[in-house]
Parts: structure tokens; C-alpha cells; sequence
């Protein structure tokens, strides 16, 4: 009898812990191109959507722009028993608080939250930027429909509120559109303060800035492939973190690479046809993008872009040249690798908001032994949980092994010198947390 419960007890275990959640396949097939090819059209017919624009016309300027992005908040929102809190958040930056700011400016950003049922104060969020600009970044009346940066990733947002707004989730999910990018990235500094102001729990936020281009300046037409960009560790961690990282490791497993790698394993597992490029930078080569202020908070953030960029299209004045059309319009938007990256964001959003928050706590021991000793803190909601180990220079965790609902497993055979490890917690339906890098050492 009970080798019969403890077989029954290890198949339940094992189907938890493999099973794929068939809603998933349904989000996939939900997101439409038709609709985000509209979404960025209306998006792009504002003229320019400059952070220093025009705010009163009804048809141009950023003002607009902003009014009507909330306008389909809205309408998303009372589509789903208004399951959605739409809101501006704002902040006044005066005129020389950079370079860019050359008048006072409120800088407003779009949110809509839809609550979780479980743990309403854990959040996930998707940006995408509201601002465009052309050639001088101080220019804030000539035309600037930026249709590919970044109108794509507002769009995505957008999408992805329609489609997961069906479903409801334990965790909290944000949308939002991020006005002030081009001019210092002002949007998010304001919505992270206000998150700290809030006590926000932010489990990821994954900036979307031009998912939209598919063939690169380098001549490269490539509708598979798109980028995470990640920092290593945050610029918040503490000194004595810091020296323990050269004796233990770490060094490029923060909470945002974390939060890359399962951007990465969510792609692979219900979207193989994608091709996702995990890159070990905060974002391109000395530039930066919206997730960087939260970063600075302390809090896991990402952002998510096309692989192959067009600089003719970005921050270009529209003209032509050498036979050469310069300028981010409309008509350089590939919608079907657009609502590809969407989705990529919204299969990614559902299962950690479906998933039971990671482990706090993750104890490490095994010096001078055969084997790795893990222990962790209990999950709420957990179900079991699961060991990962990578070699050393991997950049994905290529090992795991699910160990039921325990709070500590041995790995026998596996000498701790020779790996990197981490634990991750399961919910009931298979959604995992992101993987916890061991924060302790046991002895």
C-alpha cells in the first residue's frame, strides 16, 4: 500500500512539475497583428509625439497621443467588468534638468493595472514608450511618427491587455506607456519612485523599445531572432554582497538576468520557433532604455527589442538622401514580427503571474564534498520546487531536477566547485518563479 501512495504521489509530482498549460497556446493565438498594425498607424498619425509637444490639440502632439492610449485602457478595461485601473502618473521636470529639457514639463505616463487574486502587491510589468523625436532631440514640432521607436512597443502593450485581460491571474500585471525616454529616461524614473512610494513588489519589468524591424542596417532580414538585454547584478547590492560574489560566484546572476533567462525558457518552451538572444548588457552599446531607472531601484528589468536595427529609421528627420529615405514611418514596421515579440511578452507575463513568488531564502553548502546541499525558505502556494545547475561559463540553465515539496535536497554526484546552482518554486498548474541564485551559505 504505501509503495502504491508513494508511486501515485511521484506520478502527480512529475505531471506538475512537466505539464505545458494549454492557455498559453490560446494567448499565442490571441495576439493580433491586424490589431497592433492599427494601433501603431493611429500611434504615428499624431505627427510627433515629443515629450515637449503639443498637449492640447486632438489630433497632434503628445497630448493626444497620451489621451488616447488611455482611451483603450478604457475600452479594454470595461470589456473585462472593469478588471483594469487606468491612470495617469505624473511628474512636473523643469526646464534645464538636462540638456533636453529646454521648458517646464509634465511628464505623464499611461498605467493600467489588473489586479491578481492572490498576491495583488506582486507586480509584472510591460512598458512601451509614448515619445518619439527626430535628429535633435530639442526639436518638438517637426513630424515624428516614430512607427517603429516606439509605437511598436506601445502598441504591444496594448495588445497584450487585450489578450490577457480574458484571463485572471494570482499576480498583478502592469501595462504601461512611459512618456520622457528621449529626453533622459524620465517616465520611469517617475514610475519607480512612485512604485517605492507604493511598496510595489516588482517581480520583473520587461521595456519593449522597437520590436517592430526585421531588416537591419547591416543588410540582414531576420524575422526569428530578438534580443534581451540584462544587467548582471544590481547597482544596489551591498558591499559585503559584492566581496562574497569572488568567492562564490554570481557575477552575472542577478534579479534581471534571472529575469532574462526565464524570458528565454518561456520563448523556447511554448514558442520554438523563435529564436531569443540573450545579451550581457544592461542595453546597446552605450545607450540605454526605460527598464535602466528601475534597475537603479533595485528592481529586476529587461528590455526586449528586435535584433537587427535600421539607424536610418531611428531619430531621423524625414528626408532623403544619397538615395537613401530616411526616418522611423510606417511603412518600415513588420506587424507580424511586432505581434510575435507581444507575445513573447504576454506568455512570459501570465506564467509568473500565474506562477507562486520565488524563494527569498536560497542556503548553499558542499565545500569539500561529493555533493550540493541546497535549502530554501517555504513559497506560499508552492507546490514543489525545482534545482537548477549550469556549468559555469553557460549562459542558460541547461540542468534541473524537480525535487517535490521539500525544503532541502542533496544533489549527490554533483560537486559544487564545478557549477552554478539555483531553486525555483512551482504552482499548481506547472508555473515556475524565476530561478533564485543561492543568497546563503550553509555549513
Amino acid at each position: 500500500m504505501k509503495t502504491t501512495l508513494l508511486l501515485l504521489s511521484l506520478i502527480i509530482t512529475t505531471s506538475i512539475f512537466s505539464q505545458q498549460d494549454q492557455r498559453m497556446y490560446e494567448i499565442i493565438e490571441s495576439v493580433s497583428a491586424d490589431r497592433i498594425k492599427a494601433d501603431i498607424k493611429k500611434l504615428a498619425d499624431f505627427g510627433t509625439r515629443h515629450t515637449l509637444s503639443d498637449t492640447l490639440s486632438s489630433t497632434r502632439g503628445i497630448g493626444a497621443a497620451r489621451r488616447w492610449i488611455k482611451s483603450q485602457f478604457e475600452t479594454i478595461s470595461k470589456d473585462c467588468n472593469n478588471c483594469l485601473d487606468v491612470f495617469y502618473q505624473k511628474d512636473l521636470v523643469k526646464k534645464g534638468a538636462n540638456q533636453r529639457i529646454v521648458k517646464d514639463v509634465m511628464v505623464v505616463n499611461v498605467v493600467a493595472i489588473q489586479i491578481g487574486t492572490k498576491y495583488p502587491n506582486r507586480y509584472i510589468i510591460m512598458s512601451g514608450d509614448i515619445d518619439s523625436r527626430v535628429s535633435d532631440p530639442n526639436n518638438y514640432t517637426s513630424d515624428a511618427p516614430g512607427a517603429n521607436d516606439n509605437a511598436s512597443g506601445m502598441a504591444g502593450a496594448i495588445e497584450a491587455a487585450r489578450v490577457l485581460s480574458k484571463y485572471q491571474f494570482e499576480s498583478s500585471i502592469i501595462y504601461v506607456g512611459l512618456s520622457g525616454e528621449e529626453q533622459g529616461l524620465f517616465g520611469g524614473q517617475g514610475l519607480a519612485r512612485y512604485a517605492k512610494e507604493k511598496e510595489w513588489e516588482i517581480i520583473g519589468i520587461l521595456n519593449n523599445d522597437m520590436i517592430g524591424n526585421i531588416t537591419g542596417v547591416d543588410g540582414i532580414i531576420d524575422n526569428r531572432t530578438f534580443r534581451i538585454f540584462s544587467e548582471p547584478v544590481p547597482p544596489t547590492e551591498t558591499e559585503r554582497q559584492r566581496r562574497a560574489r569572488r568567492f562564490y560566484g554570481g557575477e552575472v546572476d542577478g534579479v534581471s538576468r534571472q529575469l532574462a533567462r526565464y524570458v528565454h525558457k518561456q520563448t523556447e518552451r511554448y514558442m520554438p520557433e523563435m529564436n531569443p538572444m540573450m545579451v550581457y548588457r544592461l542595453d546597446r552599446f552605450g545607450r540605454g532604455g526605460h527598464h535602466r531607472p528601475f534597475n537603479d531601484a533595485g528592481y529586476p528589468g529587461i528590455r526586449i527589442m528586435e535584433a537587427h536595427e535600421n539607424y536610418t529609421q531611428q531619430h531621423q528627420d524625414i528626408r532623403t538622401e544619397n538615395g537613401i529615405t530616411y526616418g522611423d514611418t510606417f511603412e518600415h514596421v513588420n506587424f507580424e514580427y511586432a505581434k510575435k515579440l507581444t507575445t513573447v511578452n504576454a506568455i512570459t507575463m501570465a506564467g509568473l503571474a500565474w506562477a507562486p513568488p520565488s524563494p527569498k531564502t536560497v542556503g548553499i553548502g558542499g565545500i569539500v564534498e561529493p555533493s550540493a546541499r541546497l535549502k530554501w525558505n517555504k513559497v506560499e502556494g508552492a507546490k514543489g520546487y525545482k534545482i537548477y545547475w549550469r556549468d559555469t561559463t553557460s549562459p542558460t540553465w541547461d540542468h534541473s531536477r524537480s525535487v517535490g515539496n521539500v525544503t532541502e535536497f542533496t544533489l549527490d554526484g554533483i560537486v559544487i566547485d564545478n557549477f552554478f546552482f539555483g531553486v525555483s518554486a512551482i504552482g499548481k498548474d506547472g508555473h515556475e518563479s524565476t530561478v533564485v541564485f543561492p543568497n546563503q551559505i550553509i555549513r
